[in-house]
């Protein structure tokens, strides 16, 4: 999926809009942009994601996450975004005692903006984009999910780069669009705004594909 298509595909340019209640109403649509993707199992992979995870990992102390449930956010992202089966088996490969040691251990450099996702990408499987789905679990109000759909909407970050250094421009940009927007608005809810905004994977593979083209008359 390239960037420009992802651009193009927008229902409005939500970044530049400075109305809360703009970005209130994205943000409302979210559930049923989840449904509309049509991806089996999305919508209870993302509720688990939402709602369950969060307060699993909030009640432990120190907080850790467990290997199934690096597996489950893995599929959760892989639902939403783009299916790599081969990733999916490099996560289910991790000794389950080094997803807690490793999750611990991250969990507890926050809010340190790199660290945590730095350590996180030491384990099998585990890129910027996967550790960031850990991370805005645990901490939404510090670390956004990176996604290339949202990626496109936020000027000047240039073509998605799923690394460090990428991650890091786009986290502060979207902290500080939470920053303004305020009322509670965290970096991970506006990541989510901007995703429904785009109207998800499914909207952006139906603007992909090439117009129908008029018979051929000639010989």
């Amino acid at each position: 999926m390239s960037d420009d298509v992802a651009r193009e595909s927008v229902e409005t340019d939500l970044w530049n809009e400075p109305r809360a209640e703009t970005w209130q109403a994205a943000l409302a649509r979210y559930p049923d942009v989840i449904a509309a993707q049509e991806v089996r199992h999305l919508a209870e992979r993302d509720r688990w994601y939402q709602q369950n995870l969060p307060k699993q990992i909030a009640e432990r102390e120190p907080a850790w996450i467990s290997l199934d449930e690096l597996d489950q956010i893995t599929e959760w992202k892989m639902a939403r975004g783009v299916w790599r089966q081969r990733n999916l088996l490099l996560v289910r490969s991790n000794p389950p005692e080094r997803v807690l040691e490793t999750s611990q251990r991250a969990f507890a450099q926050r809010p340190e903006p790199l660290a945590p996702i730095a350590t996180l990408a030491k384990l099998a499987g585990v890129g910027p984009a996967t550790a960031s789905a850990v991370l805005a679990a645990a901490s939404p109000e510090s670390y956004p999910f990176l996604d290339e759909i949202v990626a496109a909407q936020v000027p000047d970050l240039g073509k998605t780069d799923f690394t460090l250094s990428f991650y890091g421009r786009y986290a502060m940009a979207l902290r500080e669009r939470a920053r303004r927007l305020g009322d509670g608005w965290t970096p991970a809810l506006v990541e989510r705004a901007l995703w429904a905004n785009a109207g998800g994977k499914a909207r952006i593979a139906v603007a992909s594909k090439p117009a129908a083209s008029s018979p051929n008359l000639s010989p």
